[in-house]
């Protein structure tokens, strides 16, 4: 019985999961689609053929999501490392204000400071630059980046420093070849939270780059206003798919 209950609970997970990317993909290959119908009684490949051509411009909003979302994962990881250690290792006076400080941006209502910074960025010369845009995601991914960071830190032994250094450890050797092994896990998924952070944002990048930076998701907004389902939901799964693979990457640490 809690057999049959627990693979009844499996398959309706599955199906929530799996359910909306499903009918993405019928989607994107179907002619025409009306309800009640259920499934395309015509299909065509056209949604596919258009989004992979040129003419689309989906490979590079492709590329500079990717490159973004890349370079937001680096620096919020780079950034959040000591952050985090302080974090977790030290007590000192304020630090609960400074936690609270680290998580204001999650808590303000991202229009609102993003309107700051467009302000800021626009004193100077800033504003519609690939900078900006990274400046402005790395605003929500350097939180979660320390935040990931502070709890793999809370369960590191610092007596494997102490030992390494003992044995005649450089700072940079007991770093490489201690801290940074056991911290890994930490890292990863740090990196992959901050990933799938910048790759899903479209209002920061839409004010902050205006017209000159196009994103995935802003063509992906644009395709769905223009009115076709095929190649929405074609671009959707485009989307989607990299984010899959991070968190199918960071499952892997996270277990």
């Amino acid at each position: 019985m809690r057999r049959s209950g627990t693979l009844i609970a499996l398959v309706f997970l599955i199906a929530i999961a799996a359910g909306p990317l499903i009918l993405l993909f019928v989607q994107s290959f179907a002619s025409r689609w009306f309800w009640p119908a259920l499934l395309p009684p015509a299909w065509t490949a056209r949604p596919w053929q258009y989004v992979l051509s040129p003419q689309a411009g989906v490979a590079g909003a492709l590329l500079n999501s990717v490159g973004i979302a890349c370079a937001v994962a680096a620096v919020a990881v780079l950034a959040g490392l000591p952050a985090a250690r302080a974090l977790a290792f030290y007590e000192f006076r304020g630090k609960r204000a400074v936690w609270m400080l680290l998580l204001a941006p999650l808590m303000a209502p991202p229009l609102a400071a993003t309107m700051g910074l467009h302000g800021l960025f626009l004193r100077l010369g800033l504003a519609e630059t690939l900078l900006a845009v990274v400046l402005v995601h790395l605003m929500q991914s350097i939180p979660y980046a320390t935040l990931v960071l502070a709890g793999a830190y809370a369960h590191f032994d610092r007596d494997l420093e102490a030992v390494a250094r003992n044995l005649g450890a450089a700072p940079r050797d007991v770093f490489l070849r201690v801290t940074l092994p056991v911290l890994a896990p930490g890292i990863a998924v740090a990196a992959g939270f901050s990933f799938l952070v910048s790759w899903s944002q479209y209002l920061t990048t839409l004010l902050i780059g205006g017209a000159r930076i196009q994103t995935l998701p802003l063509t992906l907004v644009s395709f769905q206003r223009g009115g076709d389902e095929g190649i929405a939901a074609a671009l959707s799964i485009v989307f989607v798919a990299p984010a899959i693979g991070v968190l199918l990457l960071s499952s892997r640490y996270l277990r």
